[in-house]
């Protein structure tokens, strides 16, 4: 049947059913493809929150654990610290404080080099602190005396020594029996004479009793 105008111009924007499928089936699948997408980002986003807050979890633990070990390794400082002050002792007991440091007399040519522990001869002088024995033998106007090494620049002495029971190189420990005190040397009575030095030499003396006081013990 012959067409007229109408229907030419309506024909021309008439699709063939097969291609309108396609398209119409493209159409859906853009549609499908653009909410995938959609809901992809709105789970990225998601997974971006979950590892911020992850990241501020771990870096929260991390400086936990750093405070916890800070803190643990000052207590244990302290430890020390107060162990090593905690490890001196007297070099002897039952004693009576005799001449104190730099106490001037006729005695000695010049002033008291040490602290004096007045005791019955014989009673047991023990290492103030560990160390190694430097000197073990006759000391002049000091008798029999010991000299013990603690340190690059500490060092004890005991003078006037009835006995002496180390050797030199012999390391000892705090509070063992090194010897046992006497009338030795230059000396008006039996008790122990102790200094603490800076050197293993005569003139190098510090205040015996407040080093001790200040490493824990009360003379």
């Amino acid at each position: 049947m012959p067409m007229n105008s109408t229907m030419k111009n309506r024909a021309r924007f008439l699709l063939p059913r097969g291609r309108a499928a396609v398209v119409t089936g493209g159409m859906v699948a853009a549609l499908a493809l653009g909410s995938t997408t959609a809901a992809l980002a709105g789970g990225g986003t998601q997974h971006e929150a979950f590892l911020a807050a992850g990241n501020t979890r771990t870096v929260a633990q991390s400086i936990h654990q750093q405070a916890a070990t800070q803190h643990a390794a000052t207590q244990q400082h302290a430890a020390a610290h107060k162990a090593h002050r905690a490890s001196w002792v007297t070099p002897t007991t039952g004693y009576v404080l005799g001449a104190r440091f730099m106490q001037a007399g006729p005695h000695w040519a010049h002033k008291h080099s040490g602290q004096d522990f007045v005791v019955p001869s014989g009673t047991k002088v023990r290492a103030a602190h560990s160390g190694v024995v430097v000197e073990a033998d006759w000391g002049g106007a000091y008798g029999n005396n010991i000299v013990l090494r603690h340190g690059r620049h500490l060092y004890t002495q005991y003078g006037h020594l009835s006995h002496i029971g180390v050797h030199v190189g012999q390391h000892v420990a705090t509070g063992q029996q090194i010897g046992r005190s006497g009338d030795t040397g230059n000396t008006t009575g039996p008790h122990l004479h102790f200094e603490v030095r800076t050197t293993p030499f005569y003139g190098s003396g510090v205040e015996p009793l407040h080093f001790l006081k200040e490493h824990g013990v009360n003379p």
